[in-house]
């Protein structure tokens, strides 16, 4: 019940940010679709050397296979990339992910912990800031996010996603979306000096909500399958205590019929 109370507000969130972070990244594609030089850091595509990988999880337990499926997908993807010859440093939201690197002797650049349950915009602000710095010093060439998508109660798909450079406008082409003459007011520059950081802090915002959303629904069904998983284990449990305290039942009563049948004899 404290887990459903949980995910109606995590669910009512996320529903509510999702469209205006799609709409965003479409509508700065749209004015990056036909640019004539990268006008921004954060659209610069550079060779790849050293790769990020932010991994998301949760601050606590109990919500069955949640965290499990996103620590394999992220272990593997960076095993993908180191195999293939990159640098690979790992930023970690969530105590769950922290621990399981550091369990493994992995050194993390970065972690977040302490936000689940409780995400504000500031918390994206402030892993946003972290990373356009790493990415704007060069430190790295493309940041990874792997993060649980919310696509049902009982479904959640695991992303891995290109956060830098930002892969929606580097991926905008004349062939793929309309092309306009826009009037940019007051400048191209300054529009996307704005907006650019802003779209990286609100895809991360996206994540954590999502996150979080599915956070507690795969946390309301563990509960309700360990419910279900203990009702049935009292009623057979119940079923055995029941059948050996019959058996002890009968066992006296035949004894106390076979001592007055001696007694006849």
């Amino acid at each position: 019940m404290v887990a459903a109370a949980k995910f109606r507000k995590a669910q009512q969130r996320m529903f509510e940010l999702r469209p205006y972070a799609e709409r965003m990244s479409e509508g700065l594609s749209r004015l990056a679709a036909n640019l004539e030089a990268e006008i921004h850091p954060l659209l610069a595509v550079r060779p790849r050397k050293n790769v990020e990988v932010l991994v998301i999880t949760s601050d606590r337990g109990l919500c069955g296979a949640f965290n499990t499926n996103i620590l394999k997908a992220g272990a593997k993807h960076v095993a993908d990339l180191k195999s293939d010859g990159f640098n690979v440093s790992i930023s970690s939201v969530g105590r769950k992910a922290k621990d399981y690197f550091k369990r493994r002797s992995v050194e993390l650049r970065n972690s977040w912990t302490g936000i689940s349950g409780k995400i504000s915009y500031a918390n994206a602000q402030e892993i946003a800031a972290d990373i356009i710095e790493s990415y704007t010093n060069e430190t790295v060439d493309e940041v990874i996010i792997v993060y649980n998508e919310f696509k049902s109660v009982i479904a959640q798909k695991v992303v891995v996603a290109r956060l830098l450079p930002l892969a929606p406008i580097e991926a905008a082409t004349p062939d793929t979306l309309p092309v306009f003459n826009f009037i940019y007011e007051p400048s191209k520059e300054e529009i996307f000096s704005s907006l650019v950081p802003k779209n990286v802090e609100i895809q991360i915002f996206r994540a954590l909500l999502e996150s979080q959303a599915s956070e507690e629904a795969a946390r309301m069904s563990a509960m309700e399958n360990a419910t279900k998983s203990a009702n049935e284990m009292i009623s057979k449990l119940s079923l055995q205590y029941n059948k050996a305290r019959q058996a002890s039942i009968t066992k006296e009563l035949m004894d106390i019929v076979g001592g007055v049948e001696a007694m006849k004899g």
